[in-house]
């Protein structure tokens, strides 16, 4: 809890320059489990969130490092931290909506056009200052199921990004009980 407003300073002392989005101290607490922070003698000193956002889909939002402690290697260790944590949960798809794109691109993220996304990551943006008109942002995507062959039925494009319609997720064909049945033991 008290990385929030350290957190908050860095993320914000780079959005008065444009650099970053703006983010409030409730955003910050509400996702506080999705940061990341890099800390020198108590301080914090960089940040990035990991934000899963759909099926197969996470975001990597909120790379920011001090800048005394640019050109160190924080930024590329953050983004290593979390394409792996992403990779543990099983996310076959990043994205970033940033202003800078060269730690990204050195990565791996290609441009994609915003409408690729999905409609649920318009909701962030809403909220923006700098939306629709004065958007300063650029789409990446990085594959992390590039390795595996791609099976039709859960492939990324298929399973949401196909649509530029808007999408609502369909209600349940079956309420799940809770807690869940127990499978009958088979005598020995």
């Amino acid at each position: 809890m008290g990385d929030v407003r350290p957190i908050h300073a860095l993320l914000n002392f780079f959005a008065d320059r444009r650099e970053l989005l703006p983010r409030s101290l409730s955003e910050i607490y509400e996702n506080l489990q999705q940061f990341f922070v890099a800390v020198d003698r108590g301080r914090v000193i960089a940040c990035v969130a990991l934000y899963v956002t759909w099926d197969n889909l996470a975001e990597v939002k909120a790379l920011a490092v001090a800048e005394e402690y640019q050109g160190m290697g924080l930024g590329k260790k953050l983004l290593e931290t979390v394409v792996e944590e992403a990779g543990k949960l099983g996310v076959r798809t990043l994205f970033t909506l940033t202003i800078r794109e060269g730690l990204f691109k050195k990565f791996g993220f290609v441009r994609r056009k915003k409408s690729f996304l999905p409609h649920k990551v318009w909701t962030e943006c809403v909220r923006c200052p700098y939306f629709p008109e004065a958007c300063i942002e650029t789409s990446l995507t990085l594959d992390l199921d590039g390795k595996r062959k791609k099976s039709p039925k859960v492939s990324f494009t298929d399973s949401f990004m196909a649509t530029s319609e808007p999408m609502v997720p369909g209600e349940p064909k079956r309420v799940p009980r809770w807690p869940p049945p127990v499978p009958p033991k088979h005598p020995a």
